[in-house]
This record gives structure tokens, C-alpha cells and sequence, in this order.
């Protein structure tokens, strides 16, 4: 993110561009994750978020990035449903509020997701759209932008662009079971994956075993009764991977890539720099995010984006899918860079994590840091290594987001060890 006048953060987390909004249950779970926008904060800067954020929680934020809470506004709206949040904003009578406190300072909206609801608000209220010089070019970027959020259009668009890809096939819901048989004449398994699907959600691993004996296939709901699914051959998976970048009309250039971890294809957590395991990887996946990039930009589209990719158990990657949008290690990536900035200009490496553990007692916020405090495990700015609560307390007080910051891949792990131990992470 630039150094540019003061920004909107927008956490329009509810959007329509990674999954249909009539499945709410889902956006509002990913709505909880709204606070961690709070370590973008810049002094001038305005923070729209559809959850309220705790109080202790800003006071960390604000502390450990020495900001001053006096020099920014979190404007928290109220719950309206599966709707944008720009509509919940106009629904909350915040929307006047919302003008007046950007002003006339030149701010730019900062969305997570590239939307047209998010467009819409930006001309309402008389902004441009980060990184766009104009709403019409953030608007012109929209089609891309919703095209390669979809299974099926990354598909087509990475096979031009020459990234080796899984075997597979786009098809609608009503012949999905039968290009599944189809699949499973040829492969042991395959995966099912709905057209919009993000973290995972959707997601079905079959074998054969699962359509023995006339058993029928059962879909998740999203996408409708014909909607767009695609079907893929099962890899070998060794790791799930991803390389994350930023495009501008001057060029594209990768920002930094990881190991995700997955439980079932879902999204649980991640870990930066690559491991050794597949290192070796990290020049493809950059030769095909560029590739991507370079695309995007033809079409209008400016800033960060992600692309994952899967490892197999021979070494080698598959492309499986983009992510054209703030994904979930932007912000945490640009919170490490801000924490470490210092040891970083004296050369110091930095290797971090981001994951969830689930606590056998719940906690509030100043419990949960008292904890990591007295098992000196949280985050020292002198050192620029520690454990970061980067996301707020979470509702029911158990299921923690963190962040481990420290010099190794083996150091991340060795603090995960100990974080697991001092807050009493349940075993899974």
C-alpha cells in the first residue's frame, strides 16, 4: 500500500465477488475478521467496518503502530443482513457521516474486494478507488476483476498463459455427477469445486467409494440450481501454495509467497517464506503471477492479487486458482512489514505465520495478551519478533486469530509450540 493521501479502509468483506451473497452464513463468518484492517491505519485515515472492534484491541493496534487514536475514526455499522456494506451503510444513516469525514483531502476508497457496490459508494461520496486515478478506471477493471475471482475463469485465461493446470472440466450443476463418474473412470479422485467459491467453501473430495452402489451426488447449495462448477482430477498434494504480488500499468512485481495450510481445502492458516520442502517453486509460481499480472493490467486492473498453486508429492506445481482481490495475508503481510520495518533496514530476515487456535477456556482480549506477556511471547517492537492477536477477540473468546513474527520458518514454529501451550490450544 502507497503512502498516499489518506484512504477510507473499506471492509466489505460481505461482496458478491468471491461467493453469491445469499450465502450469508459464510460472509458473515468471514465479516469477523473485519478488525485486523485496523493495522492499515494511518494517521487521517477512516476505517468503515461491519463489526465493532474492541476498545483493548485498538489500544494494542495503536500502540504497537504509534499512531494516535485521536488521528483516525472507526466508523463500526450496524448488522443489516447478507447485504454489501455499502448499502448497510446508506441503511445506517452513515453515509452523510462517512463524506464528511473524508472531506475534501483528496481520500481514496480502500476496499477488500473490487465490487460494483464499492464502486457506486466511492462516486457517491466523491472518491477515487485505490490504486484507480479515476472511478471509471476502477470501473473498467470490474469485469476482469469478477472473471478471474471465478474457478472458471482462471482456468481459461492461466491455460492461455501457458500455467500447467490439474485435468479438468467446466460443466453446470445438473452434469456435474456425471463428469464426476466420468473423472473417476480415469482418476482416483477428484475435487468439485463451486465457480465463486473462496476458503474453500463448497468444496467436495470424492473417490470412487463415494458413488459406489447408485449413491447420488449431493452439492453444496452455492451457485444455484445451474450454476458453474468445475471438476478436477485430485493431485498428490505435497503442499498448497501461493505467491502473492501487485500489478501497475509500470509492471508487476511479487510482494511474497508461502505454504498454505488447508484442512480439506480450506484456508486455515499460512506460513511465509516458502519452506524448503518446495522452494524450489518459487521462480514458476513468480513466472506465472507475473504472467497473470501482466494480463490483469492489460485489462484495466491495478493493485494486489494473489495466485495459488498445489505442489505434488513429485515436486511439481499445478495452478488451481486466483485471487484478485485483498486475500487473507494481505493485511497481515502489510502489519509484519509495518511491525518490522526497523530490523528489516539492518538487514534482518523476517519469517511469519498466520493461523487460528482454539482455546479450551474462552478469554477476552487483555486475558488472552496478559497470557502471551507472561510467557513472554508477545510481539517486542525492539526485537521485531513475537506473537501479534492481529484480529480482535473473537466472539466466543476461543477461536483465536494470531500472527508469529520471528527471524526463521524453525523459530515460527517454535513460538506456535509455546503459543499453544500458554493460551491451551485444544488438539485437533
Amino acid at each position: 500500500m502507497s503512502e498516499a493521501g489518506p484512504f477510507v479502509v473499506f471492509a466489505n468483506f460481505l461482496s458478491d465477488l468471491a461467493v453469491d451473497l445469499n450465502e450469508g452464513r459464510v460472509l458473515a463468518q468471514w465479516a469477523q475478521q473485519a478488525p485486523r484492517k485496523a493495522w492499515l491505519l494511518r494517521p487521517g485515515d477512516v476505517l468503515i467496518t461491519p463489526v465493532p472492534l474492541g476498545r483493548e484491541f485498538l489500544r494494542y493496534v495503536f500502540d504497537l503502530t504509534q499512531v494516535s487514536p485521536d488521528s483516525v475514526t472507526v466508523v463500526e455499522v450496524p448488522p443489516s443482513g447478507a447485504v454489501p456494506l455499502a448499502r448497510a451503510v446508506r441503511e445506517a444513516g452513515l453515509a452523510e457521516h462517512v463524506r464528511a469525514l473524508a472531506g475534501d483531502r483528496g481520500a481514496a476508497l480502500l476496499p477488500t474486494a473490487l465490487d460494483a457496490s464499492a464502486i457506486a459508494f466511492a462516486r457517491d461520496l466523491g472518491l477515487t478507488v485505490h490504486p484507480y486515478p479515476t472511478v471509471e478506471a476502477a470501473e473498467a477493471a470490474l469485469k476482469t476483476t469478477m472473471l478471474l475471482n471465478t474457478k472458471a475463469g482462471f482456468r481459461e485465461t492461466a491455460g492461455h498463459l501457458g500455467m500447467r493446470l490439474p485435468a479438468g472440466r467446466v460443466c453446470r450443476r445438473p452434469e456435474v455427477e456425471g463428469v464426476v463418474r466420468e473423472f473417476l473412470r480415469s482418476y482416483e479422485g477428484v475435487v468439485v469445486k463451486p465457480d465463486r467459491s473462496a476458503g474453500g467453501h463448497g468444496m467436495r473430495f470424492l473417490s470412487r467409494d463415494d458413488l459406489n452402489g447408485g449413491a447420488s451426488l449431493v452439492l453444496d447449495t452455492v451457485g444455484g440450481p445451474l450454476g458453474t462448477w468445475v471438476v478436477e482430477e485430485r493431485l498428490d498434494v505435497a503442499e498448497s501454495v501461493s505467491v502473492q504480488l501487485d500489478t501497475t500499468p509500470a509492471g508487476t512485481r511479487a510482494l511474497f509467497s508461502g505454504a498454505m495450510r488447508t484442512t480439506r481445502g480450506s484456508f486455515t492458516g499460512y506460513v511465509s517464506p516458502l519452506p524448503a520442502s518446495c522452494a524450489h517453486v518459487a521462480g514458476e509460481l513468480e513466472a506465472w503471477g507475473t504472467a497473470l499480472g501482466g494480463h490483469l493490467a492489460g485489462h484495466g486492473f491495478a493493485g494486489p492479487f494473489g495466485l495459488d498453486a498445489l505442489v505434488d508429492a513429485r515436486g511439481e506445481a499445478y495452478a488451481s486458482e486466483s485471487n484478485i482481490r485483498r486475500t487473507a495475508t494481505t493485511t497481515p503481510h502489510a502489519m509484519v512489514v509495518r511491525l518490522t520495518k526497523a530490523q528489516a533496514a539492518a538487514g534482518a530476515p523476517a519469517a511469519w505465520s498466520v493461523a487460528k487456535g482454539r482455546t479450551r477456556h474462552p478469554f477476552d482480549f487483555e486475558g488472552a495478551l496478559g497470557r502471551l506477556r507472561e510467557h513472554h511471547l508477545a510481539f517486542d517492537p525492539a526485537s521485531g519478533e513475537g506473537v501479534v492477536l492481529y484480529a480482535d477477540a473473537p466472539p466466543d473468546g476461543r477461536s483465536w486469530r494470531y500472527a508469529v513474527i520471528a527471524g526463521s520458518t524453525a523459530d515460527v514454529r517454535e513460538q506456535e509450540a509455546a503459543l499453544a501451550e500458554a493460551l491451551e490450544f485444544e488438539v485437533r
